[in-house]
């Protein structure tokens, strides 16, 4: 019983936002044009979704991404492949873009941490 009880209160610690930091770059978002085209994880990507695309990290990985500019940051799930121009490190879907603000310009430089 004890037990449970420790596995459950582990279960609702807040998360730390300390993970290994990644890289710093800059990343750009795509919306409603792909909206229902699979990814390369093979999901249907929605952009309303917290998640995004980089070339090299594993499917499934939860990334910490600041905004380098205006201090937000947003917690998103790598499920494709990519930015496809040269000089960006990610890009992220329509949502993760607005809590990142970063929509109006288009592109930000941004940090990325592992999520712990």
């Amino acid at each position: 019983m004890a037990a449970l009880l420790v596995l459950a209160a582990c279960a609702h610690t807040p998360r730390s936002r300390t993970g290994a930091e990644l890289g710093e770059g800059l990343a750009s978002y795509y919306g409603e044009a792909f909206r229902g085209h699979r990814t390369a994880s093979g999901e249907i990507f929605d952009p309303g979704r917290l998640t995004a695309a980089h070339r090299t990290l594993p499917f499934g990985t939860c990334l910490l991404v600041e905004n380098l500019a205006n201090g937000r940051s947003v917690e998103v799930r790598v499920n494709d492949r990519g930015p496809f121009v040269n000089g960006r490190i990610l890009d992220v879907s329509e949502q993760a873009a607005r809590r990142l603000d970063l929509v109006r310009d288009g592109v930000s430089r941004v940090r990325l941490r592992e999520c712990t």
